[in-house]
């Protein structure tokens, strides 16, 4: 059986939660992936959406979400999850797990996402239609250039040493 600890973080505030969920709650949370949105009414975790932002397994391998599969595999990283570069330009090769929740994930992070208005109730009543005016043309001034000043040929200083 899954058993997943989950961390809960909300931005606007600051502050995050945890909790553990094993059976068939924790079930439901196989096969998804890093970036989906799930209901925390279906997981019993609280009210509203959330974000699957991250995760590891329990031997502190962290998850990515350009890894395919829930696989466990060994790729060249520059920055991001799992490899914080110490030079400027510093890439090493690092263990990392993909990106799908499976049973050997450990710890599931969330982040709490909030509804705006316009995502909580969709507009009823069609907005009236505004009469859309055609733009005024207005003649562009005409530009004047000054006239070129024709330049006098400096002579070069070989010339000028040549001479004398």
């Amino acid at each position: 059986m899954a058993k997943f600890k989950l961390i809960i973080s909300d931005p606007t505030t600051g502050k995050s939660a945890v909790s553990e969920i094993e059976g068939s709650r924790a079930q439901a949370l196989v096969g998804r992936s890093l970036g989906e949105t799930i209901d925390g009414s279906a997981l019993g975790i609280g009210q509203g959406k959330f974000l699957i932002s991250g995760g590891c397994d329990k031997n502190g391998i962290p998850m990515r979400a350009d890894v395919h599969g829930g696989v466990k595999k060994y790729i060249v990283l520059s920055s991001g999850p799992g490899f914080r570069p110490t030079r400027h330009g510093e890439r090493r090769r690092k263990l990392i797990r993909g990106r799908i929740i499976s049973d050997e994930t450990y710890q599931i992070n969330f982040t709490a996402k909030r509804e705006t208005e316009a995502e909580k109730k969709p507009p009823t009543e069609p907005k009236p239609a505004v009469e859309v005016k055609p733009p005024i043309e207005v003649p562009k001034p005409a530009k004047h250039k000054p006239p070129e000043k024709a330049r006098a040929k400096k002579p070069s200083k070989k010339a000028t040493k040549k001479g004398k």
